[in-house]
C-alpha cells in the first residue's frame, strides 16, 4: 500500500483511544514479557458470528489486555447491538501484536522492536504491526475485502483531520495535538509535516477574521463613526430598534437597566477578545428615544444619534440596493445642549434632592498675569451660555491664588457643563475638579468636563474666527440701519482677548451638536462683573443658604426656596438670577418695590385675578420652546401649543396699546403688560398658515393648509393620487383575468395593502405572475404584477413627500425664528411679571414689611426674624439691629454668648434681610431702613481644603485676607469665631488684630461673634466713637436646686435649659448689650450625649482652671495696687488698667 497507509493505525488510534480505558495502555515498556511470549488462550471460544468492536472507526477490534480479553469480548458482543458480519480469526493472539498495537499511544523515542519471524501473524492483525518502513510483510496476501478496508480508512481520515481542523485543532480526549508531537518521534514525520502545512491556513482563518472581525457591513460602518467619535455613546438606528454596540452596551446596560448581550466590548483588534466573533450589543425600540437619551445625558455621557440616511422605498429604487443603509450621526447631546424636549433635563436634572442645574456651559481660560512668574495671579477669561434660553455671559478678571473670584463666579452660573480651553494652573484645575467631581457638589450633581488645546496663536485665531462668524450679520446690520444692533455688535467683537477665546472655543464647541446660532442673539450677551449687582462671593452663597441649604444641599431651606411662588418655569429662573444679584440702582430697586406693592395691595382685584390666571394657564416653557423654534428643533405639537398660548397672552391685552392704558401705577408692570399685545399679529400670520389637527397629531402630510402647502408637497400628493387612481382602475382588468362578471375589491389584511382574494374554485385563471402573498383554506390572496409596481411607486413618492414636508417645516421653523426678538421680548416681559407676583405672595405673608432706602450705608432694623428658619420652625424670637457708618454712630458688633446662644441665626438672619431688600422684596421685620450694600462678605465654619491643600486655620485665613482686601465702607463683613483654629493666644491675637482693622480701617458695617471673652476690651479703643460695641446673646444661670422648682412651678415647655456642672442655663435668644463672660460649653456636650463621667471630670478641669486664673489675675491686679498707691508716675494709666481688671474678675 505504500507510504502513504503508514499513518492510517495513527489516525484511527486517536479516535479510538478517547474511548479506550485508561488501563488498556498504562503498562509500562519494562514490564512487558518478551515478544516471543504468546498470551494465554481465551477460557470461552470465540463465536461463530464475530461483531466488530463499536468503538472502532474501522469497525475492528481493539487490542485487548491478555487479563480482561474474555471480559472485554462479551462486553463488546453486548454493546455491538447485533451486528451480523461473519469475521474469521484465530483463537489465539500473539501479545506482541497486542502490545505493539496499544504503544501507539505513547511513542517512544527508541528503535522500535522487531516482530519475530517465528510469529503467527493473521493478515488482519498484521496492518497492527509498527514498522518504521513503508514495507509491509508479506507472509500472506491481502485479500480484497482488506484492500477496500485500507481505502475506506483513508477517505475517513481525510475527514477527521477536516473534523479535527473545524475544532479549531483542540485537543482530543486525553491526547495531546499531534501538532505539539516531534516530528522525529515518528516514523512517519515527512507526511506529519505535509498534514501540518496543509492544516495551518485553516488554523490560521479564524484569528485572522476576528481581528477583522469577520464584521458585518453594518458593524464596520459603526467602527467608522465611534472612530471618529470615542468620547460619545452612540445609540444607532437599526430597523426598529435603536442599538448600542461594544463598552457603549455596557454603559447603557448600567445606566437604562436593559439586557447587554455579551461579546466584544473593545473598539480596537485586540488579543483579549480575538476569540469573540460579535460586538457586545443592547437595543430599545424606537419609541423610546428620548427617554432613554435624557437618561444618559443627565447620568453625564455624551450621547450621539445615528440614523439611517435612506429610507427603504427609496433604496430599493436606488442605485445602492445591495449596499448597506446610510447612516450619519445626526444629533449630539451632551448636558448643557440638550435641547431636544421641552421639558429639558428637569425631571431627571439631579440626584433626588440635588440642587437642579441651570443649564450653563462655561467656557474658562486662564494666562499668568503679567510681572507673575508663578501661578499665584493669573488673568482669566470665561464664557457661559445657556442653550435653552440663549443667555451668555461674559467676564475677564484677575484672580489672586486662592481662586475665589472663579469660585464666586462657578457658584453663581452653577454650570453643568465646563469647557476648558488649553492647560489650566494647578490650583484652577483642583478647584474645577472639586466642584465637578463630587456627586453632593454645590450644583447637585456630577459635571461634564471637556478640554480643548490652546495654541501660542490661539488669540489672534479667535480674533479671526469671531470676526468671521459675525462678518454676514455685521453687512446685514449696516444694511438695516439698527443702531442699537449695531453698537451690541461692536462690543461682541471687542471683547477683551480671554473672553474672545473663550468665545471662539464655545462656537467651534456649539457646532458639533448644531448650537452655534445662539451667539447670533448678541441681544442676549451680559457680562458678569458689570457692577449694578451686590456682589454675593460663594462662601456668602454657601453660608446664607441663598439657593441650597446645607444640611443635604437639597433647595428646601434655602432663600430661592422661600421666594419661590413664581407659576412659569421662565419666571422661576428669572427668579433665580434676582436671588443671586441684588440691585444697586436705588431708581430700579424702589420702581421693583413699588410695583410689588401695588400688586400685593391690589390682591384679588380683577386685573391682578387676570394676570395670576393668564400666568396659570401657561402649561409650557415658551422660552425654551422659542429658543428650540430658532434652533429648528421644536416639534408640531409643541410648535402649535406655543403658538396658540402666545395668541392667547396677545389676545388677553389685546386693547393696550401703550403702557398707559394697562391700569396699573407701577410703569414696571405697565411697559410688561404693553409689549404683550405687539406679537398678536405675527403668531396669528403663522397660525393661519397651519391645520391645528393635524399639528396636535403630528401629521406632517396635512401640517400646512392647502393654500400655504410648497409645490414639491402637492406635486408629490398628486402622484400619490394619480397612482391610487390607476390602482382602482386595474381592478377592472384584475375581474377579466379571473374571468368574473362581479368587480374585484382590494383588502387589505395584516397590513398589507392592495390585496385580490381568489377562491379555490378559481384559482385556475390565476396566472403564474401574480404573487401569493398569504391565504386560508377558504381563499387565497394575491398582488398583480401592476399591483407590485403601482405600489413601489407610491411609496417612492411618499417618502419624497415625507422629505419635502420636513423641509417645508423647517423653512417655516425659520421664518418664525426671523420674528425672534420681539417674541424673546414678550416672553421676559411675562417673566418678569411671574417675579413681581411671586414677591408679592411673600409680601402678604404676616410679619412682612416694606423696606425704605436711605443714601448713607446704614442697617437699622426693628423686630427683624430669619425667613428660612421662621418658614421652617413654629417660633422664632425677633431681634433689632442698628448699624451705620455715620460719625458717632455704631458699625461694628462684638457679640459673644453661650454655645448654641443664636449668635450665627442672628448675623444671618441680618444679612439675609439686607438681600431681600435689595432684590425687591418685602422682609421679615416690623420695620426695616437700609443703605444699600454693595456687598456681604462672610466668613463662616471649620472646615479644611485637600484640593488646594490647606488646613483648616489656613483656609480660614485665606477667606479673611479676601475679605480684608475687597471689603469697601458700603460692605457688610459677617466674622464667625475666627482664630479658633489655632492656639488660644495666637487665636486672640489674629482675631483681635483683623477686628481693629475692619473697624478702623475699612470702616464697613461688621457683625463679629467670637468666644473669647479677652476681645471685649478691644471695643475699649473706641469709646469715644462708639465704632465697635460689645454685645451678647442673653441667656440665665440658675443652681441645679432652684432650677427644679422654678421647672416644677411656672417655667414653660418651650425653655431650653441645661446644667453646666451645677448650673442650668436658659437660652433667651435674645441680644443684650454687653459681654458673656462664659460660653458653657459642657451643655452642649450634654446635648451631644457625651458620657455622664466624661463630663463631670470637664466640669472639674473647668473649675480648677478657672479658680487658677482668677488667682493668677488677683495676684496681678494686688501688685498693679500696689504700684498706683506707692508712686505718683503714670499713676492714671495704672489706675485704668486696674478698674479693667476688676471688671474682667
Amino acid at each position: 500500500m505504500g507510504k502513504p497507509t503508514s499513518s492510517q493505525p495513527k489516525t484511527q488510534k486517536s479516535i479510538s483511544s478517547f474511548f479506550t480505558p485508561k488501563a488498556a495502555t498504562s503498562s509500562a515498556p519494562s514490564q512487558r514479557p518478551p515478544p516471543s511470549q504468546h498470551s494465554p488462550p481465551s477460557q470461552d471460544p470465540p463465536p461463530a458470528h464475530k461483531e466488530p468492536n463499536l468503538y472502532d472507526a474501522e469497525s475492528d477490534e481493539e487490542p485487548i489486555r491478555p487479563a480482561s480479553n474474555g471480559t472485554k469480548r462479551a462486553l463488546t458482543e453486548d454493546l455491538s447491538g447485533g451486528n451480523s458480519t461473519v469475521v474469521e480469526r484465530p483463537a489465539k493472539r500473539a501479545k506482541g501484536d497486542d502490545e505493539t498495537g496499544s504503544s501507539a499511544l505513547f511513542v517512544e523515542p527508541s528503535v522500535p522492536k522487531p516482530t519475530p519471524s517465528n510469529s503467527k501473524i493473521s493478515p488482519r492483525t498484521e496492518k497492527y504491526l509498527y514498522s518504521s518502513s513503508a514495507h509491509v510483510p508479506s507472509s500472506a496476501p491481502i485479500p480484497e475485502e482488506e484492500a477496500e478496508d485500507a481505502a475506506e480508512k483513508a477517505r475517513k481520515a481525510e475527514l477527521h483531520k477536516k473534523w479535527v481542523r473545524r475544532m479549531g485543532g483542540a485537543t482530543i480526549g486525553r491526547r495531546w495535538n499531534s501538532e505539539e508531537t516531534p516530528a522525529g518521534e515518528d516514523g512517519d514525520g515527512d507526511e506529519d509535516d505535509e498534514d501540518e502545512e496543509e492544516a495551518r491556513p485553516a488554523k490560521k482563518a479564524p484569528k485572522k477574521g476576528a481581528k477583522t472581525g469577520k464584521l458585518t457591513p453594518m458593524e464596520l460602518q459603526m467602527l467608522d463613526i465611534k472612530r471618529k467619535h470615542m468620547d460619545t455613546v452612540l445609540i444607532i438606528e437599526v430597523g426598529y430598534k435603536f442599538r448600542f454596540f461594544g463598552e457603549d452596551a455596557r454603559v447603557a446596560a448600567k445606566e437604562l437597566g436593559i439586557v447587554c448581550i455579551p461579546g466584544r466590548f473593545r473598539y480596537d483588534e485586540h488579543p483579549s477578545e480575538a476569540h469573540l466573533k460579535k460586538f457586545a450589543s443592547a437595543s430599545f425600540p424606537v419609541h423610546r428615544l428620548p427617554v432613554h437619551t435624557k437618561r444618559l445625558v443627565a447620568a453625564g455621557h455624551k450621547v450621539g444619534i445615528v440614523r439611517q440616511i435612506e429610507t427603504a422605498a427609496l433604496k430599493k429604487a436606488g442605485d445602492n440596493r445591495n449596499t448597506p443603509f446610510i447612516r450619519k450621526l445626526t444629533n449630539v447631546y451632551t448636558k448643557g445642549t440638550y435641547v431636544d424636549d421641552i421639558e429639558g433635563l428637569g425631571s431627571t436634572d439631579a440626584p433626588t434632592g440635588g440642587a437642579p442645574a441651570t443649564g450653563y456651559l462655561l467656557c474658562i481660560t486662564e494666562a499668568k498675569a503679567k510681572g507673575w512668574g508663578t501661578d499665584e495671579k493669573v488673568d482669566v477669561g470665561i464664557l457661559a451660555v445657556q442653550p435653552a434660553t440663549g443667555d451668555i455671559i461674559y467676564d475677564t478678571f484677575e484672580d489672586g491664588f486662592m481662586r475665589s473670584e472663579i469660585e464666586t463666579r462657578l457658584l453663581h452660573i452653577s454650570p453643568c457643563e465646563f469647557l476648558l480651553v488649553g492647560e489650566l494652573t494647578k490650583a484652577t484645575d483642583k478647584l474645577v475638579q472639586h466642584l465637578s467631581g463630587s456627586t453632593l457638589n454645590v450644583f447637585g450633581d456630577t459635571i461634564r468636563v471637556e478640554r480643548v488645546d490652546k495654541g501660542k496663536t490661539m488669540a489672534a485665531e479667535a480674533y479671526s474666527h469671531v470676526a468671521q462668524f459675525y462678518a454676514d450679520k455685521l453687512k446685514a446690520q449696516k444694511d438695516s440701519g439698527n443702531e442699537r444692533e449695531q453698537n451690541l455688535l461692536d462690543k461682541v467683537l471687542k471683547l477683551p482677548e480671554q473672553a474672545t477665546i473663550c468665545l471662539s472655543a464655545m462656537i467651534t464647541h456649539m457646532t458639533e451638536y448644531g448650537l452655534e446660532h445662539v451667539f447670533d442673539l448678541t441681544t442676549y450677551f451680559q457680562s458678569f462683573s458689570a457692577r449694578s449687582h451686590m456682589l454675593l462671593n460663594g462662601n456668602t452663597l454657601t453660608s446664607l443658604e441663598i439657593y441650597q441649604n446645607q444640611t443635604d444641599h437639597s433647595e428646601k431651606g434655602s432663600l430661592f426656596w422661600t421666594l419661590d411662588k413664581t407659576q412659569t418655569r421662565f419666571g422661576q429662573r428669572l427668579l433665580r438670577k434676582w436671588v443671586g444679584r441684588p440691585l444697586l440702582d436705588q431708581t430700579r430697586l424702589e420702581e421693583r418695590v413699588a410695583a410689588v406693592e401695588e400688586l400685593k395691595d391690589g390682591h384679588q382685584t380683577l386685573k391682578v385675578d387676570k394676570l395670576q390666571a393668564l400666568l396659570r394657564n401657561i402649561k409650557s416653557d415658551l422660552e425654551r420652546s422659542l429658543i428650540r423654534i430658532y434652533y429648528g428643533k421644536c416639534t408640531r405639537p409643541e410648535l402649535l401649543t406655543s403658538l396658540q398660548t402666545l395668541q392667547r397672552i396677545a389676545n388677553e391685552y389685546a386693547d393696550v396699546k401703550t403702557p398707559s392704558d394697562a391700569g396699573f401705577n407701577s410703569s414696571l408692570i405697565n411697559e410688561a403688560i404693553a409689549t404683550l399685545p405687539t406679537i398678536g399679529d405675527t403668531v396669528i400670520s403663522f397660525l393661519d398658515q397651519i391645520n391645528a389637527e393635524a399639528a396636535r397629531t403630528d401629521d406632517k402630510y396635512a401640517f400646512f393648509r392647502e393654500d400655504h402647502e410648497t409645490e414639491a408637497i402637492t406635486n408629490h400628493k398628486l402622484g400619490i393620487a394619480a397612482v391610487e387612481q390607476e390602482l382602482s382602475a386595474h381592478l377592472s382588468a384584475a375581474a377579466q383575468i379571473l374571468k368574473q362578471k362581479k368587480p374585484v375589491t382590494y383588502v387589505t389584511v395584516a397590513g398589507i395593502e392592495y390585496l385580490i382574494e381568489v377562491l379555490p374554485s378559481d384559482l385556475k385563471h390565476v396566472p403564474a405572475s401574480w404573487t401569493k402573498v398569504s391565504g386560508t383554506k377558504k381563499l387565497s390572496r394575491f398582488h398583480t404584477p401592476e399591483v407590485v409596481k403601482m405600489l413601489r411607486e407610491r411609496d417612492q413618492h411618499k417618502e419624497s413627500l415625507s422629505a419635502a414636508c420636513d423641509a417645508a417645516f423647517k423653512a417655516y421653523l425659520s421664518t418664525i425664528s426671523t420674528h425672534y426678538a420681539p417674541l424673546r421680548d414678550a416672553i421676559a416681559s411675562l417673566s418678569t411679571l411671574d417675579c413681581l407676583l411671586s414677591l408679592s405672595h411673600v409680601a402678604q405673608l404676616p410679619g412682612y414689611t416694606k423696606p425704605s432706602f436711605s443714601p448713607t450705608t446704614e442697617i437699622h432694623v426693628v423686630g427683624g426674624r430669619h425667613p428660612m428658619v421662621e418658614a421652617l420652625l413654629p417660633t422664632y424670637i425677633p431681634n433689632s439691629t442698628t448699624l451705620s457708618t455715620s460719625p458717632g454712630s455704631t458699625r461694628a458688633l462684638l457679640i459673644t454668648g453661650p454655645n448654641m446662644g443664636g449668635k450665627s441665626s442672628y448675623v444671618r438672619q441680618t444679612a439675609l434681610i439686607c438681600i431681600l431688600a435689595q432684590i425687591g422684596s418685602f422682609v421679615p421685620a416690623e420695620s426695616a431702613r437700609l443703605g444699600l450694600l454693595d456687598s456681604i462678605h462672610t466668613r463662616m465654619g471649620a472646615f479644611d481644603s485637600l484640593f488646594t491643600n490647606q488646613s483648616t486655620f489656613m483656609v480660614e485665613l485665606s477667606e479673611t485676607a479676601a475679605i480684608l482686601k475687597s471689603a469697601t465702607s458700603r460692605s457688610l463683613v459677617i466674622l464667625d469665631e475666627l482664630g479658633r483654629g489655632t492656639s488660644t493666644h495666637d487665636g486672640v491675637a489674629i482675631a483681635g488684630s483683623v477686628l481693629d482693622w475692619v473697624v478702623r480701617e475699612t470702616k464697613c458695617l461688621c457683625l463679629f461673634i467670637t468666644h473669647y471673652q479677652a476681645l471685649a476690651g478691644v471695643a475699649k479703643g473706641f469709646e469715644v466713637g462708639r465704632e465697635l460695641k460689645n454685645v451678647h446673646m442673653r441667656f440665665t444661670a440658675t443652681r441645679a436646686e432652684e432650677a427644679r422648682r422654678i421647672e416644677d412651678g411656672e417655667m414653660g415647655d418651650d425653655v431650653e435649659r441645661e446644667a453646666d456642672g451645677d448650673e442650668e442655663i436658659t437660652f433667651l435668644y435674645e441680644v443684650g448689650e454687653g459681654v458673656a463672660h462664659r460660653s458653657y460649653g459642657l451643655n452642649v456636650a450634654r446635648l451631644a450625649h457625651v458620657p455622664k463621667p466624661v463630663i463631670e471630670k470637664a466640669a472639674f478641669k473647668s473649675r480648677e482652671m478657672e479658680q487658677s486664673m482668677k488667682q493668677k489675675k488677683l495676684s496681678a491686679l494686688s501688685g498693679l495696687l500696689a504700684n498706683v498707691l506707692s508712686g505718683p508716675s503714670g499713676a492714671d494709666e495704672k489706675l485704668e488698667q486696674l478698674i479693667v481688671g476688676i471688671e474682667e474678675l
